[in-house]
This record gives structure tokens, C-alpha cells and sequence, in this order.
């Protein structure tokens, strides 16, 4: 059985997987893609989480997945093929005026895909085989 702090993690980075889902659906114009953007470095960002949990390793309070992966690794070499290009970028720097930038759509593709193939990878390290009805693992 999954640990209970494990499952919450995979919820929640699910959550932000739905969430892109819902915003690509749209028609291109209309798509949010600093939204897609944010939330798939947050999906990625709680895969990762939820593995270390898993390992019982601490990672404190950080966005950064460089640093994640780099925890995710000391634990399991095969992270080390994980490229998460530049998501750690949106997940703080679109989400604020300050340092004003729209992700292209194409870039909101990329980071999705890349959230997805991060989803995949630490589903099948947990032994998560699929999602229920309600798409929880």
C-alpha cells in the first residue's frame, strides 16, 4: 500500500496535470500558456517530491528541480537521464509582472510534455500502475 504523504503528492501534481489538460483543450489563441507553463513545473516539481517522500529524504522548501532531480538521483541513478529543461524558469518568474514574459504556445507544449514524461517516470519508480476513475493514483 502507498503511503498516505506519497499518494497526496501524486494527487496534487495530478491536479496541475488537469489543469493543462483542461487549458489544451482550447483553441490555440485562447490558451493561457504562462498558466500551462506554471502548471507544469508544479506537476513536475510534486513528482519529484513525491518520490523523495517516498525515500524518506527531506528537500525543504524549494521550486527548483535541478535541485530535486540532484536529490532524486542520490537515490536512484536513473534520474540522471531526467531532462527537465526549463521548467524550474516557470515557476516563479511567469507567475509575476515583474519579469513580464509570455511562454509561446509551443513552449506551454513542451513544458506539458516534459511534466507528462516526469509523470510517467516517477509513476513506474512508485509502481503506480494507472489512475482510478477520479484520476488518483
Amino acid at each position: 500500500m502507498m503511503d498516505e504523504r506519497v499518494k497526496k503528492w501524486l494527487i496534487k501534481g495530478m491536479e496541475d496535470i488537469t489543469t493543462i489538460e483542461h487549458e489544451l483543450r482550447l483553441p490555440e489563441d485562447e490558451v493561457v500558456t504562462s498558466t500551462v507553463c506554471f502548471h507544469a513545473q508544479q506537476a513536475a516539481e510534486k513528482f519529484l517530491k513525491a518520490f523523495l517522500v517516498s525515500k524518506k529524504m527531506d528537500f525543504g522548501k524549494t521550486h527548483n528541480l535541478d535541485f530535486l532531480l540532484s536529490l532524486c538521483s542520490k537515490q536512484d541513478s536513473d534520474f540522471r537521464a531526467i531532462d527537465v529543461g526549463s521548467l524550474s524558469f516557470y515557476g516563479v518568474e511567469v507567475r509575476y509582472p515583474d519579469e513580464f514574459y509570455i511562454p509561446s504556445f509551443q513552449e506551454a507544449r513542451t513544458s506539458f510534455d516534459i511534466a507528462s514524461r516526469v509523470k510517467e517516470f516517477v509513476f513506474k519508480k512508485l509502481g503506480v500502475e494507472g489512475l482510478n476513475q477520479d484520476r488518483r493514483p
